[in-house]
């Protein structure tokens, strides 16, 4: 396992030029293509953090705020909020950029979860995230909350009933 790293570290960016051949009938992009693109900007930031091939292992909702169109650039911009053991929590934010004007809108956030393996294959410790600013400790904090949240529903403490 490695030593704590500064978020900074994971922190990464990608940008994708939105094509025809990425839209619906409405012009819009493929919310899946999106989603790959978060997928990919995540990876990214697990990646540069624990220096070892990571999987994923959930994405917590994402909800558009915006349609992205054609033409426009997506901007994905990530970094690791914190490390629990083997997974560490990633958050993407997806903001457009019409090139024509300048004008940019946040699009959709998602938080996401990699585990991290070795070279068998199976999951590996990572060393710990440091936050250094109060946004960075903030985050933290939460995806420790988002993290205890996961946990009891995936062990149905959260299960609805249907009536």
């Amino acid at each position: 396992m490695t030593s704590g790293k500064p978020v900074r570290q994971s922190v990464s960016e990608y940008s994708e030029l939105a094509l025809p051949t990425d839209v619906n009938a409405l012009g819009n992009v493929l919310g899946g293509k999106v989603m790959h693109l978060v997928d990919l900007a995540g990876a990214m930031a697990a990646i540069r953090h624990a220096r070892l091939p990571v999987v994923t292992a959930s994405v917590d909702g994402l909800q558009f705020l915006h349609p992205v169109h054609s033409g426009e650039l997506i901007i994905l911009r990530s970094s690791v909020n914190r490390v629990f053991q083997t997974s560490m929590e990633v958050g993407v934010k997806v903001t457009t950029e019409n090139l024509l004007t300048g004008h940019r809108l946040h699009t959709c956030s998602a938080y996401l979860t990699f585990v991290a393996l070795d070279e068998k294959g199976k999951p590996t410790p990572v060393g710990p995230v440091i936050p250094e600013t109060e946004e960075e400790k903030r985050r933290y904090r939460e995806a420790g909350e988002r993290r205890a949240y996961r946990l009891a529903h995936r062990n149905g403490k959260h299960r609805a009933s249907i009536t």
